[in-house]
């Protein structure tokens, strides 16, 4: 491999058009790319408005900021560690996370497709409802319209795919570093820290689980995803620094966000963008929050819509990763338009929640793969040669099934409390108890599958249809 295509010279410059490739593995000749872009493709998509509504929860729940702002930090890097883990089987595997699941799931990986995939469209909703809302506030276009512009704005980014995604991130880290340095100043002055807790006792306790869940969940949210954005890397690239990279530019900028929410709360009265626009006193500090809002939404959701169209080609939907891009985008806009409707707030922290509780089910049983497949000497996956063993791959399905329904028991929604988070006074759990049964089930169902771990195989035909590619 020439150094150009290690260090993402000219190699990157190939890569600058209309991503074609599929979900096959990247063939070597076409890898680039060093660990540190792997910060801002992390940073700049979840420095988000999100994220500063997320962070003010906590003192709704009644906590005080300095518990709270503990919550959020300690749940927020260790979900980011799962997400940054995984991220660093893509330069050893060559491919997408999703598409790489169909080692342990098999023909089953249909499930865990779907379920990402309509992930990937809740999290559009969930980031492009205030890019929208601050369209609208800016232009005067209606609400729906204004949804719509800023879709078609990250659909477009997804549509061109991974190397215009990176370039894209290091402008808009700079962009929304800049942005929200001006509005964590405005927020934070014009608020009052809250610094006593207005629950004690278990019912705190419970507050301050439920709060670490939530910073949990957005770090582990992108775990079905972790991988594609770093496939195209060289198989040497360093895992330390990837990781590194990876769990500081998520965690980095959740936290920032979060807090901001948490120290601001007492004036985010209004959790929307004529709520920020409002708070920031109108004027140029409005117009650049309501640019922030745009920017950041952008940022975020072309990731979905490129994630989403992974998700989509791993389920078996034959067309170009380019056009299921736009149908991921096209698929959100409803969900949008949905959560704009009514009680917005109990909506967003529903789909907050419950699109990540099968998450930590799906990390134990591809973890658990991982570490018990045979590697190379260099310790990459020939994952073409694993592909050629088809199985059903049922005891990961079974795993996966088994460990989300456990999560019923201790998660705690407006929709639904399970009796393990009542009695525990609202502390959510769920994510960890979801791992831990599905890691355990998957490993006591191993030795009952025909092929417990498939070997790698002689060369022979390409088993990744051509659509893929």
């Amino acid at each position: 491999m020439s150094s150009s295509a290690s260090t993402g010279g000219t190699a990157a410059s190939t890569h600058a058009g209309v991503e074609s490739h599929g979900i096959a593995p990247v063939p070597l000749d076409k890898r680039y790319g060093r660990p540190q872009r792997l910060f801002s493709v992390w940073f700049a998509p979840n420095l988000n408005i999100t994220a500063v509504f997320t962070g003010a929860l906590g003192i709704s729940l009644g906590l005080d900021f300095f518990s709270a702002f503990l919550a959020i930090l300690l749940g927020t890097v260790l979900g980011s560690m799962v997400t940054a883990y995984l991220c660093t089987w893509g330069p050893r595997t060559g491919t997408a996370q999703l598409p790489f699941a169909r080692l342990p799931f098999g023909r089953g990986v249909a499930l865990p497709g779907v379920l990402a995939w309509l992930s990937a469209i809740a999290w559009d909703a969930l980031v492009g409802i205030f890019g929208g809302q601050a369209m609208h506030e800016l232009t005067g276009v209606p609400l729906w319209l204004g949804i719509v512009i800023v879709l078609a704005l990250e659909a477009v980014v997804g549509f061109f795919g991974y190397e215009l995604i990176h370039r894209f991130q290091v402008i808009s880290s700079y962009l929304l570093a800049a942005a929200f340095l001006v509005i964590t100043i405005k927020i934070v002055a014009a608020s009052e820290l809250t610094t006593t807790a207005t629950v004690h006792g278990g019912d705190r306790t419970g507050a301050w689980f439920l709060v670490f869940a939530i910073g949990f969940s957005l770090g582990i949210s992108w775990a079905p995803y972790a991988s594609d954005f770093s496939r195209y890397m060289p198989p040497h690239t360093s895992a330390k620094r990837m990781f590194a990279f990876t769990t500081l530019g998520m965690s980095l900028s959740y936290v920032w966000g979060q807090a901001i929410g948490a120290a601001g709360a007492s004036a985010l009265g209004d959790e929307t963008a004529a709520g920020i626009r409002e708070l920031l006193g109108g004027g140029v500090l409005g117009v650049i929050g309501l640019l922030t809002m745009i920017l950041s939404s952008v940022s975020s959701n072309a990731m979905n819509d490129y994630s989403g169209s992974l998700s989509l080609q791993t389920i078996g939907v034959r067309i170009p990763r380019p056009v299921a891009a736009l149908v991921v985008g096209a698929c959100a806009l409803a969900l949008c338009l949905w959560m704009s409707a009514d009680n917005f707030a109990d909506r967003f922290e529903n789909v907050l929640l419950l699109i990540s509780y099968w998450i930590p089910c799906f990390a134990a049983v591809v973890a658990i793969d991982w570490w018990r497949r045979r590697k190379e000497a260099d310790g990459t996956v020939d994952v073409n040669a694993a592909l050629r063993h088809r199985h059903s791959g049922w005891p990961a399905v079974v795993a996966l099934v088994a460990g989300t329904l456990s999560t019923l028991l201790f998660m705690d929604t407006t929709l639904w409390v399970g009796p393990v988070a009542k009695a525990l006074h609202g502390a959510d759990l769920a994510y960890y108890a979801g791992f831990l049964v599905a890691g355990a089930i998957y490993l006591a169902l191993l030795p009952l599958a025909k092929k417990n771990v498939a070997p790698m195989a002689a060369a022979g035909a390409d088993p990744v249809p051509a659509a893929e590619r």
